[in-house]
């Protein structure tokens, strides 16, 4: 069932972003997938290669959806609230490095 709750800040979406990402499988695939993400965007920068740009949708979001569809059972956030969602899955990196979201 899709959220009909309008956010108006991310810090709002935040709790609700987290709470779509229970299972800890899911969690772990948006890790790889944002690490890649992340590896392909300074690859790009070092070696100039700008086609590799294009695959950063498919390196994100193909282990994030993977995770939603297959483990979380639910239907990714990116579909109601893209920006808030990319910005949720950095803000998730951030806190699962830094031990404040569990592996």
């Amino acid at each position: 069932m899709e959220n009909t709750k309008r956010f108006n800040t991310f810090a709002e979406f935040y709790p609700y972003y987290l709470s779509e990402h229970s299972n800890s499988t899911c969690r772990r695939l948006h890790f790889v997938g944002t690490s890649l993400v992340i590896l392909i965007f300074a690859l790009a920068l070092v070696i100039g290669g700008g086609w590799w740009l294009i695959t950063l949708p498919v390196a994100g979001y193909g282990f994030a959806w993977v995770g939603h569809f297959f483990f979380e059972k639910n239907r990714p956030a990116t579909f109601q609230y893209p920006f808030y969602s990319l910005l949720g899955d950095f803000v998730m990196y951030r806190d699962m490095i830094l031990g404040k979201v569990a592996f």
